[in-house]
Formats: structure tokens, C-alpha cells, sequence
């Protein structure tokens, strides 16, 4: 370790701040935060570090720096401006380089509104940004079919429209746009429009209602019943706006949700930024975990990131489980019960849902990588010492006893190898007994693997429960395998796992790739087994047919089936036919035995 900071670990401040690791090139590695400046970087060179990257960064640590702040919130919020700032090679980041559209409402007289990808700074107001254009087009369009705006770049300046300036544009005729520029349409009554289309963009549909019910009175009392009318639909379109995107209770006002789901390889969080009960801003992202960060670490990141990314000064954030941050004048809450905790489900959904797509996609363009991510996702969740790159699984088929056969499986990165499956014929158990059978065929199986010196598997799959799996655990014992080799049964009712000396089992989610790729062992195991049981049992009855023929031994059963292929072909053969596969007599002997019958 370089003196010089082996000097700066013993001189570290107990203090919340942000720590910069560099290497000898003066390259920054790594920005970090922490409640405890010393107790954190210490724990980097005063621990054996279990991820193998982290491990990595730590021999290339030449130096460090540290900035004390005044709360662990400070620090958090210095730690994000660093990483967009410098973008450290170890540290996680929201790779999200897309320019997301915005509504603007311009800063002019007769304010025009429309989605533009760029803020300039000339006092119009800016809503959003939307993670997708699509729900932005959505609420302009239900904006224009309710209120008539203008769609005109014109100065319509009091003066210029007093001088007479303009005339109005096919946009009136057709009875999209009131006519300003000819002073048809007064400032005021424009921008009592413009004052409840905030309203509607924030989620407060209030002040748009009210201004449509008091058009829609307004003419009815006139007797214009068709624009009376034709503003009720516009009431109705608003309100079915509404409808489609109110999902809690209106009196939640102001909130922020965050929701995640994560596995080995990155955290997919979502976020909603919710106004009276409305989803107004809905956005999910990837975030790629480099140091084995947990899970707590990237929704701290996250949560400062994507609210300062969509502008959010709300006092209340809902989250599904607890921060060790506090956020000065903001709650963090983690609910419970009722609509605020559906809320949350929901954000979480929309988390696992957008990972899902994430994976497939990553399936169909890097097969590698998701096989990579479902190894390490198994040898997690079945508490393995190394991934499953070589599963083998096991299945017994028969009926009351009578042509047993076991089948084994052979699926190598989670895809079977059928040129590697095989069958067995127990060779010591007589009558219907699954234990003793599962017994004989593990012992056969891996003693010859022993014999032959090939690659043992990393994981054997028992079709069954307790039973099944004692059995094949005696067998791994007497080959003092047993240890070496991970063992688990599968049971089909509940889908539960028995681990060996494990009264309990272990129940995985249904969605879970691990449980789907062992219950296509299991099932793949059971189809062989089946399929090969019943060609035994089929030529079992063939046989015993061609076996009641006096004076017909088994070699020339074989030569029958071999050439004519069933029993009701051999029926059905001339003597020629027989004679040129068996020779005269014992033609003679097969074709009267068929034919007397």
C-alpha cells in the first residue's frame, strides 16, 4: 500500500462526507457517500472483501480524497453531482442520455402550448419531462379537443391586434381556435383557458370542470343547445381523461413513489410523481450493479437522481422498504396498508414487468450475458458454492412394478443435451419400490462417471420429495460424493425444493427463472422415462406374443422385428416373405401358427 495512504486511512474524520478513491494515473475509480467517513473507507482495506470486482478497485486505490458535509443527505446529494459529473468507472449510474420531451406553455400573449425537447430559459413554463411521448401526446390531444387554442407563431400583442394587423386563418373556420388575432377572443377569457389547462397538466382537474360546466350553462340558458351540447362532450372526454388516469384516492396529493425489483446484475427502478390521486409522470430505468451494491445504496442514488431529473419538490415519497437517509423537510414513508401501499405495488409491478422486458430482449441479442445472469441467479437462491453450468435430473417410470426404466437428464447453461441422456434398467430391484430404484440408478450412474474420469455435475435434480432424495443422498455417500455435489428434490404438488438434512422446504417465486429451468429438468426427466417405459412395455407384449410360437427363440423374434417391424406385418406376410428372411422350416413353422389361428 502506498505510504502516503496508508498515512490518510489513520487521519480519517468520523464525519458524514464523500470519498474519492484515484489511482496512480490520478484516474478517479470511485466516488462513495457516507454517514461515517472512516468507519466506511476503512472497510474496504480492513475486511477480506467477498465481490471480485470490488476487490479489483481496492489494488488500484493510490490515493484518496474526502469532503466533510453536514449530513449524510448533503453527502448523498454531492456523491450524485460527482458521479454525473465525472462518471467514475466503478461507480453505478442512470445511463440515460435520452432528451425527454416536455408541454410548454410559451411566454407570450395568447400563450401557445406544444411538446418540444428543449428548455430555454425566457419565462415560459415547462411541465414534465415524460418518460415516453406518447402519454404526453395523449393529454395535448385531450387539451385541444376540449379548449380551442391557437396554433399560430404570430405577435399578438395588444397593439398589433388593435392596428389590424391579422386576419384570421383556416384554424377558425374550421372552429379549432377562437380568433385572438382579430380580437374575437379576449385575453382574459384565453387565459382563464390556459389557467385550468395547468390545472389538468398537474393532475387538478377542478378548475377545467368548473370552467366547462359554467360554458355549458351559459349556453343552455341562451337556448344554444348545440354548443351546449358540443362543451358537454368535451366534459365527457375530460372526465373519461380523468377516469383513465386517476389509480388511488384523489385526497393523495403531491406524492412521489418509487418501487424496484433487482437481481444479481442490476436494479430496475420506477418512479410516479402522483397529483390528486393522478399518475403524472411515470418513469423506469436499469441500473447496473458494478460493487455488489445493495439494494438500499441504488434506491438512495436513484431517489435523489430521478427527482432532481423530473424537477419534484414533493414533501412525501413513498418507498417499499426503509432508506437509512432522512431528506430535510421530506417524509419518507413506507405503507402499510391501504391505497398508499397499492400505490407502491404498482410502481413495483411496472419495476419487475420493464425487467422482464429488459430480459428478454437481452435473451434474443446477448445469450451469453442471460445465461451468465441465470447461473448466478441459481447458485444464489439454491445456496450453491458454484453455478449449475452441468445439471443432471432423475425420474422413475413404471406401472405396479412391471417394466421399470429410471431416466437421467443432462442439461448443460440451463438448455438440454439430449446426446447425453441416458436410460437405466434396474438390475436389483424387484416389484414397485422408487427408493431402492433411485438408489441403484444414482450409484450406477456416478460410479461409471467416477470409473471414466468424466465431469461430475454441479447439481442433481430428484424428481420427488424426501424420500426420492434420501435414497439418491445414501448413493452419493457410499461414492463419497456426497458434499461435492449439490442435491435437491423437487416435488410437483407445491413445487417445493428439499435440500438434504432440511426438514423445511424452500419455496421459490413462480415466476422465477431458477424454478422454471428445475421444473423443466424435473419434467423433461419424466417425459424421457415415460417415453422409453412405454416402447419397453410395447415390446414386452410383442414379444410375449411371438414367444407362444413353439419352436421360435428369441434370436429369431429379433430377426422378424428387425426386418418387418410389427407383429401384425409378420401376420400378415406370405410364406415367400418369411421363407427369404428365416429359411423354409422355420417360415413354415411361424406362417401355419398365424394362419391355423
Amino acid at each position: 500500500m502506498n505510504p502516503s495512504l496508508e498515512l490518510q486511512l489513520k487521519t480519517l474524520p468520523s464525519e458524514p462526507g464523500v470519498y474519492r478513491y484515484y489511482d496512480k494515473n490520478d484516474q478517479l475509480l470511485y466516488v462513495g457517500k457516507a454517514k461515517n467517513l472512516k468507519k466506511r473507507v476503512l472497510s474496504y482495506f480492513n475486511k477480506t472483501l467477498s465481490g471480485y470486482r470490488t476487490r479489483i478497485m481496492v489494488g488500484k486505490i493510490n490515493r484518496l480524497e474526502t469532503t466533510i458535509v453536514n449530513s449524510e443527505y448533503d453527502a448523498l446529494l454531492l456523491e450524485n453531482n460527482l458521479i454525473k459529473e465525472h462518471q467514475p468507472f466503478y461507480n453505478v449510474m442512470l445511463k440515460d442520455d435520452k432528451t425527454y420531451p416536455w408541454i410548454c406553455i410559451k411566454n407570450e400573449d395568447f400563450p401557445r402550448i406544444f411538446l418540444t425537447r428543449t428548455k430555454i430559459k425566457d419565462g415560459s413554463e415547462y411541465y414534465g419531462p415524460y418518460a415516453k411521448v406518447r402519454p404526453a401526446k395523449i393529454l395535448l390531444d385531450t387539451i385541444k379537443h376540449i379548449y380551442k387554442l391557437r396554433t399560430c407563431n404570430l405577435n399578438l400583442a395588444p397593439a398589433k391586434i388593435e392596428e389590424g394587423k391579422y386576419k384570421v386563418c383556416l384554424e377558425y373556420h374550421i372552429k379549432n381556435c377562437e380568433g385572438p388575432c382579430e380580437g374575437l377572443e379576449s385575453q382574459e377569457d384565453y387565459d382563464e383557458k390556459i389557467d385550468a389547462i395547468r390545472g389538468i397538466i398537474k393532475g387538478d382537474f377542478r378548475k377545467a370542470k368548473e370552467y366547462l360546466v359554467n360554458q355549458m350553462m351559459k349556453y343552455a340558458t341562451n337556448l344554444q343547445f348545440e354548443s351546449a351540447q358540443i362543451i358537454k362532450e368535451r366534459l365527457d372526454a375530460l372526465e373519461d381523461y380523468q377516469a383513465k388516469n386517476t389509480v388511488v384516492n384523489p385526497s393523495i396529493d403531491d406524492v412521489d413513489v418509487f418501487g424496484m425489483t433487482s437481481d444479481e446484475t442490476a436494479a430496475y427502478v420506477n418512479f410516479f410523481k402522483i397529483r390528486n390521486g393522478n399518475i403524472i409522470q411515470s418513469f423506469t430505468t436499469e441500473i447496473k450493479k458494478i460493487l455488489e451494491e445493495t439494494d438500499e445504496e441504488i434506491m438512495e442514488q436513484a431517489l435523489v437522481e430521478i427527482r432532481q431529473k423530473f424537477d419534484s419538490d414533493s414533501k412525501e415519497v413513498l418507498l417499499p422498504f426503509h432508506l437509512g437517509i432522512e431528506i430535510p423537510n421530506v417524509k419518507l414513508i413506507v405503507p402499510k396498508v391501504g391505497d398508499k401501499k397499492r400505490i407502491v405495488e404498482l410502481s413495483e409491478k411496472n419495476a419487475k414487468e420493464y425487467r422482464l422486458e429488459k430480459l428478454k430482449q437481452v435473451q434474443i441479442v446477448d445469450p451469453e450475458r442471460h445465461t451468465n445472469r441465470i447461473m448466478a441467479e441459481m447458485q444464489k437462491l439454491l445456496r450453491m458454492p458454484v453455478e449449475p453450468r452441468h445439471i443432471e435430473g432423475f425420474d422413475n417410470s413404471n406401472i405396479q412394478g412391471t417394466n421399470p426404466v429410471s431416466a437421467c437428464v443432462v442439461f448443460k447453461d440451463g438448455k438440454p443435451s439430449k446426446a447425453d441422456y441416458r436410460i437405466f434398467h434396474p438390475k436389483t430391484v424387484e416389484g414397485p419400490n422408487d427408493f431402492a430404484t433411485m438408489e441403484e440408478v444414482i450409484y450406477r450412474r456416478y460410479k461409471r462417471m467416477l470409473d471414466e474420469g468424466e465431469n461430475l455435475p454441479q447439481l442433481i435434480v430428484i424428481d420427488g420429495g424426501k424420500g426420492q432424495l434420501s435414497s439418491a443422498v445414501k448413493s452419493l455417500r457410499l461414492l463419497g460424493l456426497y458434499g461435492k455435489i449439490t442435491i435437491i428434490g423437487i416435488a410437483k404438488r407445491l413445487e417445493e425444493l428439499f435440500f438434504p438434512e432440511d426438514s423445511i422446504p424452500l419455496y421459490l417465486d413462480k415466476k422465477s427463472e431458477t424454478l422454471k429451468i428445475l421444473q423443466r429438468v424435473r419434467d423433461e426427466a419424466h417425459r424421457f422415462g415415460v417415453k422409453h417405459h412405454r416402447t419397453r412395455r410395447k415390446n414386452s407384449t410383442i414379444k410375449s406374443e411371438l414367444e407362444e410360437i413353439p419352436g421360435v427363440g428369441g434370436k429369431t423374434i429379433e430377426l422378424l422385428l428387425s426386418k418387418l417391424k410389427s407383429v401384425k406385418r409378420i401376420k400378415e406376410s406370405s410364406l415367400e416373405t418369411l421363407e427369404e428372411i428365416l429359411g423354409k422350416s422355420k417360415a413354415k413353422i411361424v406362417y401355419e401358427f398365424f394362419n391355423n389361428k
